[in-house]
């Protein structure tokens, strides 16, 4: 009888540790081929706008990680196969030209896309008489290990947190393997194609970048000893993630986990052997309560399917959305005379990341003050961000276009109020508007509310050098004249505290991952 080959087609799990796919494989063959697949639909244009929907960013990002994985194989007795073209046709054409492929072997995905490609390779496969094997891993909390089925998940984060963290546990780790099994004898890793191949350019780094980082499993696992081990960064990241400027201030885990770089649970045992071994404290927990954010998502995508999509949203409900082409090329370009605002679009067009406090902000002006199509958002967010996950990207803009699977949470956020509680000197605006740069401290964040001569002075001319704003919320006017730390009204809290960019308020410090969650109406 002929030796057997198992086809692992890796798709969003681009690494050896906790990799069940790989433990399952090597305990059920004699050889092996890791299999990666530059699937010609990913560099297509988005569903309704027709954007590019890979960006530079994300590509370059991509192949780092498809580049590394390549070489941490050829150290265990393998390497990563690399074909372009999608991924059933690949797998037909491998069982086809191999000897004896005896199964395929896949992590499962939750959106439509992923799973339609999965419903090909079974159907494949069911035809050629091979076996598929499937696992689930891209998830703190394991499906079956869930205290409801997913279809009764809870439309409240807080209700499903509490529910896990009481009644769920999450698995060991499954190890690195020593050596992988070899590729089946004449099988040609093939090429990893370019940037250009794929229809995309090379972006040019940025040196004011909060994610200076390349992609690759060993990258990640260097970063995290860096913000556990070697800085202790993550004591106090419950007090620093809502910065703007630095690495340091946020664990920037998403990039990799988006890839799956980097196991969810591998996060958490390090954190739980970080709070035996260092410290436990808020900081710590607040990792963890994250890692379940991107849970909740992952799974409010399996309960709800392709209704993350729809225009209506989880609620099915009705809203005179806007397409003005106009605004929208402001907003996206960074030209909404709103200098808060642009300088989160503008660090992510020339980037591809952007701080949680940022998206935030960017999401709500688009949905709430231009009262533009929340898709727009959503699919230029998943054109340029490095870390774009389609559960936690299509869940957040829902959530803040008040489509929602919790009625209940619908917020607005005053855009001067935001840019003068995160970025009260201003610092964060002058380094991605320099138009700006000649205006002092807080008021750079309403430049309309200066006089001639203040704008002559830091020759700034409205309309010219620097766009009007596109559109004036009333309530802004209620802080235009504050200054960074001053006082303010009863229904304002004061951003006291240090000065920086990356500094984060007091009273905001106790806020979750997501602003669509914040018990805080004052935003």
């Amino acid at each position: 009888m002929s030796a057997r080959t198992v086809i692992c087609l890796l798709r969003q799990d681009l690494r050896l540790h906790d990799h069940e796919v790989f433990h399952w494989a090597q305990s059920h063959a004699e050889h092996i081929v890791p299999l990666y697949c530059f699937d010609p639909r990913h560099y297509l244009g988005t569903a309704v706008y027709n954007l590019p929907r890979t960006g530079p960013f994300r590509l370059r990002f991509l192949l780092d990680s498809i580049r590394d994985l390549r070489s941490a194989l050829l150290k265990k007795g393998s390497t990563l196969v690399v074909r372009r073209g999608r991924p059933e046709e690949v797998v037909a054409d491998l069982v086809r030209s191999l000897p004896f492929v005896s199964a395929v072997v896949f992590h499962q995905e939750v959106a439509s896309e992923e799973r339609a490609v999965e419903q090909a390779v079974m159907e494949v496969c069911a035809q050629m008489k091979v076996k598929v094997h499937t696992c689930w891993g891209s998830t703190l909390y394991h499906r079956d290990d869930l205290p409801f089925p997913p279809a009764r998940l809870p439309d409240v984060y807080t209700q499903f947190r509490k529910a896990v963290e009481t009644q769920s546990r999450v698995r060991p780790l499954f190890l690195s393997p020593d050596q992988v099994r070899p590729l089946p004898p004449g099988l040609e890793e093939g090429d990893v194609p370019t940037l250009e191949e794929l229809g995309q350019t090379e972006p040019v780094s940025d040196p004011r970048s909060a994610f200076p980082c390349s992609g690759g499993e060993s990258q990640v696992l260097a970063r995290l000893k860096h913000y556990f081990w070697d800085t202790d960064s993550v004591a106090s990241y419950k007090e620093t993630r809502n910065g703007l400027v630095g690495v340091d201030y946020s664990t920037k885990f998403s990039p990799w986990l988006a890839l799956g770089c980097i196991s969810p649970r591998y996060i958490y045992h390090q954190v739980r052997q970080y709070e035996s071994e260092r410290t436990a404290n808020q900081s710590t927990y607040w990792v963890i309560f994250e890692l379940l954010w991107r849970d909740y998502f992952k799974f409010v995508g399996v309960k709800y399917g392709n209704r993350l999509f729809h225009l209506k949203g989880l609620q099915d409900k009705s809203v005179p959305w806007k397409k003005d082409m106009t605004l929208y090329n402001a907003w996206k370009d960074g030209r909404t005379g709103i200098p808060f605002v642009d300088a989160n679009m503008r660090e992510m067009a020339m980037t591809g990341f952007m701080s949680n406090r940022g998206r935030q902000n960017v999401a709500s002006f688009l949905t709430k003050d231009l009262g533009l199509d929340w898709r727009m958002g959503a699919e230029w967010f998943e054109y340029l961000l490095v870390d774009h996950d389609v559960c936690s990207n299509y869940g957040n803009w829902l959530y803040s276009a008040g489509l929602g699977n919790d009625p209940r949470e619908n917020r607005k956020f005053n855009m001067i109020k935001q840019g003068l509680d995160y970025d009260a000197d201003g610092d964060y605006v002058r380094r991605w508007v320099p138009e700006l740069q000649g205006l002092g401290g807080g008021e750079v964040h309403a430049p309309w509310n200066l006089g001639p001569s203040a704008l002559n002075h830091a020759q700034v001319t409205l309309g010219t050098s620097y766009p009007h704003p596109v559109v004036m919320a009333p309530e802004w006017s209620r802080h235009t004249g504050r200054k960074a730390g001053g006082r303010q009204s009863d229904s304002c809290p004061s951003a006291r505290g240090k000065k920086g960019p990356s500094h984060t308020p007091k009273q905001h410090k106790d806020r979750g991952i997501d602003f669509y969650f914040s018990k805080s109406k004052n935003l």
